[in-house]
């Protein structure tokens, strides 16, 4: 039995464009419903929200079982580790590839030598550093597919994070790292490091991150990006950014909640977009 092909990373390779939709409410329920939506991928937060790697199984299992109950209307999910460099950063990897995440998106990678250190975690000797544990994992269906220490490498998809003025100096070299498919550029992020905190629509971040797009093309590996308004998500797949979040669904419901309520007591004041 062969593993899993790995969609999304297919997709980017083939340069098609893929829509997603941050999950960072931390709940399987809510996970299992959205996957079944129709977005092409989910991107399950272990940074930012309260994940832990108990919690993103559970959320894998939802979407694998929407998957099952919407058929072609199935997300591709997408792991956030909370860090993926050092011991931690590569004892983490293994975990979350253990449980079945096929693509990782790892934050604040600033230099081709860290993104090199991610690419090692994720494959096994000795092309990398990864644990031989497939008896005990989810990933091999414990063991069902008896080729995964085979297969595996292939299937896996690195998407690391430029989020910083470091970062995007070192960005050609760390997008050409040889097993890096696509690189994330955070835009709060950066523009906190380029001096404009809390403003990611300042022109001279709006510049940045159009030329890392360019940058990243020019490599042969896919851009992405969060964009919470449908104007900056279009701006962006314009410029030819490949995997887009246009939207987080803890965002969703708390602007849904806002908007049926305001139809009762009125408008309040919305705080500002920092993305």
């Amino acid at each position: 039995m062969q593993i899993p092909t790995n969609v999304f990373k297919q997709a980017l390779a083939e340069g098609r464009a893929q829509i997603g939709l941050w999950a960072a409410l931390a709940s399987a329920y809510s996970t299992e419903l959205i996957a079944g939506t129709g977005y092409d991928w989910l991107l399950l937060d272990g940074e930012h929200a309260p994940n832990d790697v108990r919690s993103t199984l559970a959320q894998l299992q939802a979407v694998a079982s929407a998957q099952q109950g919407f058929g072609d209307l199935r997300s591709h999910p997408v792991v956030r580790v909370p860090v993926g460099t050092g011991d931690v950063g590569t004892a983490l990897i293994k975990q979350y590839l253990d449980i079945g995440a096929q693509t990782l998106l790892v934050p604040m990678i600033d230099t081709p030598e860290q993104a090199a250190q991610v690419v090692a975690a994720t494959r096994y000797a000795p092309q990398g550093v990864r644990g031989m544990g497939s008896a005990l994992a989810r990933a091999s269906r414990w063991q069902a597919h008896a080729r995964y220490v085979h297969e595996a490498d292939e299937q896996v998809c690195v998407l690391v994070q430029a989020e910083t003025v470091t970062a995007m100096k070192h960005l050609d070299a760390i997008a050409a790292t040889p097993g890096v498919d696509g690189v994330f550029i955070g835009p709060a992020d950066l523009s906190a490091s380029m001096g404009h905190r809390g403003n990611a629509g300042h022109p001279e971040v709006q510049a940045a991150i159009a030329d890392g797009i360019r940058r990243i093309r020019a490599a042969g590996k896919a851009p992405g990006i969060l964009a919470t308004t449908e104007a900056g998500a279009r701006q962006w797949l314009d410029a030819g950014a490949l995997f887009v979040a246009v939207g987080a669904d803890s965002m969703l419901l708390a602007s849904a909640a806002a908007q049926l309520l305001a139809t009762f007591k009125g408008p309040r004041e919305q705080g500002p977009n920092t993305y």
